[in-house]
């Protein structure tokens, strides 16, 4: 293994692009983020490059309001980060993701 578990406890963790994660609630909540196709779009998109949720809602074919939906449930499974830059008119919101991989510890 390329990292050493840093995972003691239950719970969601980041460590060098790799998401471990441990504990069925936690599994669950990875998994039905990443249960959509339309989420794992979105994360494959941001791994490439940080966009706007306009520009997400736009690459994705969806409304701005459903590509915040979706974005909202990949980051509350910390798959994505996001926050906000100065835009035309007020800020916009800016998502992006440095995870490569997900790791499940099922002990």
């Amino acid at each position: 293994m390329e990292s050493s578990q840093p995972l003691k406890k239950e719970g969601i963790y980041e460590e060098n692009g790799i998401l471990f994660v441990r504990g069925a609630d936690y599994i669950e909540r990875i998994a039905s983020a990443l249960a959509s196709k339309t989420r794992l779009e979105i994360l494959k998109l941001v791994r490439e490059k940080e966009l706007d949720i306009g520009e997400i809602a736009e690459k994705i074919g969806q409304s701005k309001a459903n590509a915040s939906a979706q974005v909202k449930r990949l980051e509350d499974a910390g798959l994505v980060k996001t926050g906000y830059k100065p835009g035309q008119r007020g800020v916009k919101k800016v998502c992006w993701s440095n995870i490569r991989e997900v790791r499940i510890i099922l002990e």
